[in-house]
């Protein structure tokens, strides 16, 4: 009985190294990328009009960030929506995930301190990126390969 329980964990660990890279990174900036550009999208009323909604909130909800309200909202919509678009078409990668991570550390400290599970999920993913890189389907893949040899 011992001996399959050690084969099937042996089995199942020699699957998992083989799961790649390629795979795992561009989920982890898309899937990331995608709760925050939707976060910064609806912070705009318009191309570069923030809503009213968005300076009520960082007076209110988000009023723990030490910044002033209106600084902080500009920030963070800009920062969001510019960030993870970067991250999921994978330009300068590791910077807007570091970026991201940033402000994902903000929320997590200054604005909601209980949600430290979500935040958890999303740091895990942006220093995965960090770590290891964009992957091959990205912008930044296709620029090292281009000047590389020059």
């Amino acid at each position: 009985m011992m001996n399959k329980l050690v084969n099937l964990i042996k089995w199942a660990n020699s699957l998992m190294a083989k799961f790649p890279h390629m795979l795992l990174a561009l989920m982890a900036r898309i899937f990331v990328g995608m709760v925050f550009l939707k976060s910064g999208r609806l912070k705009f009323e318009d191309w570069f009009v923030l809503k009213s909604k968005t300076f009520s909130l960082f007076e209110n909800l988000y009023s723990g960030v030490p910044l002033p309200p209106v600084m902080a909202a500009y920030m963070a919509a800009y920062a969001e929506v510019i960030l993870s678009f970067c991250l999921i078409i994978g330009f300068a990668s590791r910077l807007s995930a570091l970026g991201l991570l940033g402000i994902t550390a903000t929320i997590q400290i200054f604005v909601f301190p209980e949600s430290y599970s979500v935040h958890g999920l999303w740091a895990v993913a942006l220093l995965y990126v960090v770590k290891y890189g964009p992957c091959a389907i990205s912008v930044d893949y296709f620029v090292k390969k281009q000047f590389a040899n020059k």
